[in-house]
């Protein structure tokens, strides 16, 4: 079938005179399942419609937003799959020097803040053409949030980009309805019903175009929680519990965010999840699963290199981390595709010219998370109050491996497959609390673990443990060291069981809400005396959605209300940094120094002597 038209000439080609929709991103055109670009194109296309992709349009001029013409029903605008700020800076806002998403892997091929910037240049273009918000950058900033390059909380995206609705979440049935509402001809300003948007309405005190209905939860008004006050910032907190408790598709409200006295965001219930089938539909679409051959010249695009022998197996995660923004974009409702619809699709890779019969992963946000977390939750939501995993694995958890399992046997004892890689995240304290539940063992965490070190390790296995403190961990939402601990050994039994000799790499964070410099040295000696050497360390990066960054701004526990010490001078950022890579000798002057300041002196020749491996 080919790729979708990117420019005028392709889009003649087709014997197209006009598209029904532009959909204008920020990465470069890949027409593969891992990107938002791809997905939503192909879903319109399988439903009849006609869209062209304006893939890194030049924002300085509206000539880029003209090349198609008018699109029939309206443009459909993302910043791609990365939000425009984290792809353009560094935590420390240093401007990044690549970017994996453009041709050749060379940044600068997207603006700052490139949903407004596109929005405002198709709004130019065409003045009464519907723009519509979606992807990562619109889910996270829909409502009033914290932004960390600024430094302080802007308003809905929607109000900035001055776009007519924003689709929030995984957009695939909100855009499809969105849509079907343009073709019968419905104004888009009068698209208010449709679950996973948020709108743009008139006043809510009876005056104005709107009012509220018995069960809409109004949000604290954006005047108090941009107010950088204490009270203001108790504000901001209320307002992120009472969203995070309406993220839920059975129990979520409508949420209404006031902005003085001109207008609101009303932000419509979340999208019930796509259920097996309507993913396995999603994922049969023809995609040509690489990029568009006008990059070639400049040396492709790199981000396909990791995805393309890659297959998404399960959306959502419950695993509720405070730093990742998951929770709040995909929600915590795990949903999985059929193992026939994954065969297939490592089937059809089998067939690429390019494979050479190493499957780089079968995941998803979480690799081991293959069904929802519980039966209750289908029918009753997701609980508002308390999480899956944290502080300890709740008793209705369902840790029932076995599904996971059927699908990984089933990929790797294929013709053509060499070695099934799992190289998305796999939640240790997950599979030890299924670790013997089973009684016939199928499906335990104890045999999932023994079938990863026997079949699905490269050799290194990277794991999240984030930090050694159980303080730290508390705020992080994750389990104690403790259970890592006995994870690390369980699967050097495995390894060496299957006659394997396999390491392991501990990712960290550095500089996360509730580290001092005591707990960053406490992680230090943590790596000293376990041998781990981190493969990369990451400093807490604050983007908008996160529990994590609620309290990087307000320094206070939103559900809570405790207080947190976050660091947020540059100097102890950097210091807790060079803990985690103690052994390195750039850093020995800042770990010396870090050291004295805690009052730990005695720990210089512990840390800064002796050899240091991975175990």
């Amino acid at each position: 079938m080919g790729f979708l038209p990117i420019n005028r000439k392709e889009m003649k080609e087709r014997g197209w005179e006009q598209a029904d929709f532009v959909l204008i991103t920020g990465d470069a055109y890949v027409d593969h399942p891992s990107f938002g670009t791809a997905i939503i194109s192909r879903l319109l296309e399988s439903r009849g419609y006609r869209v062209a992709i304006l893939a890194q349009p030049d924002w300085k001029s509206v000539d880029d937003f003209r090349q198609f013409g008018r699109p029939r029903l309206g443009f459909l605008i993302n910043s791609g799959n990365v939000d425009s700020m984290v792809n353009n800076y560094s935590v420390f806002k240093h401007r990044r020097r690549g970017d994996v998403y453009s041709p050749g892997g060379k940044a600068g091929k997207r603006p700052d803040r490139a949903l407004i910037v596109y929005s405002n240049r198709a709004r130019e273009a065409y003045k009464d053409v519907p723009v519509i918000l979606g992807g990562l950058e619109a889910s996270l900033r829909r409502l009033g949030h914290y932004d960390y390059w600024s430094d302080k909380v802007r308003r809905s995206i929607l109000l900035d980009a001055k776009a007519d609705l924003l689709i929030y979440g995984m957009g695939e049935r909100a855009v499809l309805e969105i849509a079907e509402a343009l073709d019968a001809g419905i104004d888009i300003s009068d698209i208010s019903w449709i679950r996973g948007t948020c709108l743009r309405v008139g006043k809510t005190d009876g005056s104005g175009s709107f009012i509220p209905e018995g069960d809409d939860v109004i949000l604290p008004a954006f005047d108090e929680i941009s107010s950088e006050t204490d009270h203001g910032k108790l504000r901001y907190n209320e307002s992120f519990a009472k969203q995070y408790r309406s993220n839920d598709p059975i129990n979520g409200k409508r949420l209404i965010e006031p902005y003085s006295e001109t207008c609101s965001i009303v932000q419509n219930p979340p999208q019930m999840p796509l259920e097996e089938m309507e993913l396995d539909d999603l994922y049969d679409l023809p995609y040509m699963r690489t990029y568009h051959p006008v990059y070639e010249r400049d040396g492709g695009v790199p981000a396909i290199r990791e995805v393309k022998f890659s297959i998404t197996a399960n959306r959502g995660c419950f695993g509720g981390c405070a730093f990742c923004a998951i929770t709040y974009h995909q929600g915590r409702e795990v949903r999985s595709r059929s193992k026939g619809s994954i065969v297939k699709e490592a089937e059809a890779m089998t067939r690429d010219p390019q494979f050479k019969g190493y499957i780089h992963d079968i995941g998803g946000p979480t690799a081991n998370f293959h069904h929802p977390s519980c039966k209750k939750q289908l029918e009753h939501g997701m609980c508002g109050s308390k999480d899956c995993l944290f502080p300890k694995p709740c008793s209705q958890l369902d840790t029932d491996h076995s599904d996971y399992i059927d699908v990984l046997q089933a990929v790797r004892g294929m013709k053509g497959v060499k070695k099934v890689f799992i190289r998305s995240g796999i939640r240790y304290d997950y599979m030890m609390a299924g670790w013997n539940n089973h009684q016939k063992t199928h499906g335990s965490g104890k045999e999932f673990l023994e079938e990863l070190c026997r079949h699905h390790v490269s050799g290194v296995l990277k794991v999240a443990p984030e930090h050694a403190s159980d303080r730290v961990l508390r705020q992080m939402h994750k389990p104690s060291i403790d259970v890592f601990d006995r994870f690390s050994k369980e699967y050097k039994k495995a390894s060496q069981k299957a006659g394997l000799k396999q390491y392991m790499i501990p990712y960290f964070i550095s500089s996360h809400p509730g580290s001092t410099l005591d707990d960053a040295v406490e992680l230090a000696r943590y790596m000293k005396k376990t041998g781990f050497v981190p493969d990369q360390v990451q400093d807490f990066y604050p983007t908008p959605g996160t529990l994590a960054t609620c309290i990087y701004y307000t320094e206070r526990d939103p559900f809570t209300g405790r207080k947190v010490y976050v660091a947020k001078d540059i100097k102890e950022k950097k210091m807790q940094r060079a803990l985690l890579h103690f052994h390195k000798k750039e850093n020995r002057k800042l770990v010396m120094e870090a050291l004295r300041l805690a009052g730990r002196e005695e720990l210089i020749p512990e840390l800064l002597h002796g050899n240091h491996s991975n175990r």
